[in-house]
């Protein structure tokens, strides 16, 4: 860090001990440290959200009985022990977006595009440390106004995390339609800013500063995969940004964008002209590239470990990088597969049909590579391979269930059902969870210089595994029975009396599930301190990130960068003593680059 912030951050943090504290582990600007910045932030954002999603369980499981853990976390919010209706619908609204945006848009990809861009291409640090410190800092920033929209009187937002108007439009349609709904936006928005900052710093990057012989065919998949997130963000955020502002304005400013005919307790409002489904089309354009600015860093991680702990090189490399650059694209043009219910016109229904069921040959190209990189590997069975080959479970599993939702004829049957519940959780959430927890156990070393727990980490698994299919597998069938989702109780309908053992079941597993992420949380901040250190390159790995010294310094390599001779998945190469040929070694008299 330069001697002009060192001084200009010691003029303010003269409070602390040391005075290089500030400087070092808070407006850092070395890339390392703000990728553990963002994990951190991210996991506790993360617990935030499991807790709602069990309170909502636990509603869902014994719908109108007293419960004094409702008593003690919602307050006023469930008078004598029975939730609200009106919170369930704000906890449906903020776990959502917690876990979408903050947790796994900027927890997955914040921390691991940080951590792995720089090491894995060769460069000192991210294009602009001075931008990469700004964006955590707004990140963080947004993370503290949602959290705060959760304490105001009238309650959170609550209009699902779509936040469809008219509720998030009009400030009197419900309590969670006031404050709270403004604090959402506003937090969205510098959420939306930071992610923008983020991606662009990413991209300039990875296209300017990658080292000596680092082509684009000899990036590892994962920087791939963290370039065309980066890519799709700058494209798509800016349009949810746009619909927040709209909606600003017909909240705050009385247009109507968004609004038309509103009569509320037979009074006629004086919005016209304006479209609800306006707004679906502007999120959405958003909403379905923001699935993939999800999976594919996750992706991308899982191509590493998988790689790494099969002991073979990656499987059609070229293909990957090809499927890689599909789904960017086609997943800007399928948004309109979530609205084939709000009215839309037949054809343009069969238009984003055919564009949705192209967007799973891309999709099917990584599974099958996948697949095919394990078959007759020399698999070593750690912690982080085995989230990675969960994530390539619930990748097919939920997929399937897409082919389904995908087709305009087949979703209307199961639209707003928990049919689609089980799908996104299982395509987006659980998949995308397990690339974190894989990425995590994987390049923890390399974060902290220690090594988790293995046995913690088995257990950590198996049971996350059970519990997350326990969950999301019998949702299917209450949704292709037609249990709506959204809904805080179904004792109202006699029709659903008998899926109500169900329901029970899967919180049961949710609380099993939930719980278990303890030990996860355990392992990860007691081996911080406590774990095994590690070795330079403790899973005799090719990529260049372990080539650097395991002391951190701001800078990553002392002295010269190391140059690049190959690609990153020489593994069990014929002619070398060792399984593995990192990528800074130069290739042998005679040796031939593999073609990928």
């Amino acid at each position: 860090m330069s001697a002009h912030v060192e001084t200009h951050m010691d003029d303010h943090g003269h409070h602390h001990h040391k005075e290089t504290f500030v400087t070092k582990y808070i407006f850092s600007q070395d890339h390392k440290m703000i990728s553990k910045q963002y994990l951190i932030t991210g996991l506790i954002m993360g617990i935030i959200g499991i807790i709602m999603s069990l309170l909502m369980r636990m509603q869902l499981a014994w719908p109108e009985e007293p419960n004094a853990i409702f008593s003690a976390l919602l307050g006023k919010w469930a008078p004598d022990g029975v939730m609200d209706a009106d919170i369930y619908l704000a906890l449906v609204t903020i776990h959502g977006t917690i876990m979408v945006f903050f947790v796994l848009t900027a927890g997955l990809s914040g921390t691991f595009s940080n951590l792995l861009i720089p090491l894995q291409i060769g460069a000192r640090d991210m294009a602009s440390g001075f931008l990469n410190m700004l964006s955590y800092w707004m990140f963080f920033l947004s993370s503290v106004i949602m959290v705060i929209s959760l304490f105001v009187e009238m309650g959170p937002a609550a209009a699902d995390w779509t936040i469809y108007p008219p509720l998030s439009a009009l400030p009197m349609a419900q309590p969670g339609s006031g404050a709270g709904m403004t604090l959402w936006l506003v937090s969205m928005a510098i959420f939306i800013a930071s992610s923008l900052l983020g991606s662009l710093n990413y991209i300039v990057t990875v296209i300017n500063l990658r080292t000596k012989g680092m082509s684009m065919t000899r990036l590892p998949l994962t920087i791939w995969a963290f370039l065309i997130t980066a890519v799709i963000g700058v494209i798509s955020f800016p349009v949810l940004l746009s619909a927040a502002l709209l909606l600003i304005m017909d909240r705050s400013f009385g247009t109507s964008f968004f609004l038309s005919d509103i009569f509320i307790q037979g009074e006629v409002l004086h919005y016209q002209g304006g479209s609800p489904v306006l707004f679906e089309h502007l999120f959405w354009f958003l909403g379905h590239p923001e699935v993939y600015i999800v999976l594919l860093p996750a992706l991308g991680i899982t191509s590493e470990v998988i790689a790494t702990n099969a002991r073979k090189p990656i499987f059609g490399y070229r293909a990957m990088v090809a499927s890689i650059l599909a789904i960017a694209f086609l997943s800007t043009i399928v948004w309109g597969h979530h609205m084939f219910v709000s009215g839309m016109n037949p054809f343009l229904g069969s238009v984003f049909t055919f564009t949705t069921l192209l967007i799973a040959i891309p999709s099917a190209v990584k599974a099958f590579n996948y697949i095919t990189t394990l078959w007759k590997g020399n698999l070593q069975f750690n912690p982080a391979m085995l989230f990675s080959i969960g994530l390539v479970s619930t990748f097919i599993t939920g997929g399937l269930t897409g082919i389904i939702l995908g087709d305009s004829a087949l979703d209307i049957n199961v639209h707003d059902t928990y049919f689609v519940v089980a799908h996104f959780h299982l395509v987006m959430g659980i998949s995308a969870l397990y690339g974190l927890f894989a990425g995590v156990y994987h390049w923890y070393p390399k974060m902290f210089r220690r090594m988790m727990n293995k046995n913690l980490g088995y257990i950590h698994f198996w049971v996350t595994a059970i519990s997350a299919y326990g969950v999301f597998f019998p949702m299917h069938f209450i949704g292709m029975a037609g249990l709506p989702r959204r809904y805080y109780t179904n004792s109202a309908f006699p029709l659903f009396d008998e899926m109500s053992n169900v329901n029970v079941v899967i919180t049961t597993f949710a609380l099993i599930g939930g719980a278990f992420q303890l030990v996860f949380i355990w392992n990860f901040f007691y081996s911080m301190f406590y774990g095994k250190k590690t070795v330079q390159n403790p899973w005799k790995s090719n990529t260049l990130e372990w080539t650097a010294p395991i002391k951190h310094i701001h800078g990553n390599w002392e002295g010269k960068i190391p140059s690049v001779y190959r690609w990153a998945y020489d593994y069990s190469k014929p002619g070398h003593d060792e399984d593995f040929v990192p990528q800074n070694i130069p290739l042998k008299e005679g040796e031939e680059e593999l073609q990928h």
